[in-house]
């Protein structure tokens, strides 16, 4: 596997010395290994400013790449009523098995059964499954009409290793 160098720059004027300090916080982190990474991302989400500090300060990675926009779309939507979803992740998987290297990362959420095949995917290719861990804040507002709204706010704390 080559080496691999990288600097990950501001996405925003601070954002740097905010996610320092957030990163204080966390007790326990992933140790990467000496050699930058690259991170898969596997998730109906963008991945945030503070994740990929996180991840590039703690697990060494220095590029994410998502899935392309077809894929992205078979990853977000998984139909419900399939009664088995294996053939359905193929195209996904031959895509990690193109792009991805033995160590990179793939940050895998979503569908519980996807979540689980793709874990074993991973764990089988030698890539290294992690999700994000986040403190979950829920905000019900009372509105006029006898309705309520309920808003939920979720903040990375750190990735965490399937199977640890």
């Amino acid at each position: 596997m080559a080496t691999r160098s990288c600097s990950l720059k501001n996405d925003r004027d601070g954002a740097h010395s905010t996610v320092n300090r957030e990163l204080e916080t966390v007790n326990f982190h992933i140790k990467g290994s000496a050699m930058s990474q690259s991170m898969f991302l596997l998730f109906n989400h963008r991945i945030t400013t503070l994740q990929k500090y996180d991840a590039t300060d703690t697990l060494g990675v220095c590029r994410f790449l998502s899935l392309p926009d077809k894929l992205q779309n078979l990853w977000s939507q998984v139909p419900p009523d399939l009664p088995g979803i294996s053939n359905y992740l193929v195209p996904i998987c031959a895509w990690l098995e193109q792009n991805a290297a033995a160590g990179d990362y793939i940050l895998i959420q979503g569908d519980f059964g996807a979540c689980f095949l793709m874990v074993n995917f991973a764990f089988e290719h030698g890539l290294i499954p992690i999700y994000s861990t986040t403190d979950r804040e829920a905000i019900e507002e009372h509105v006029g009409d006898g309705s309520v709204s309920l808003t939920h706010r979720f903040r990375h704390r750190i990735f965490r290793r399937y199977g640890y």
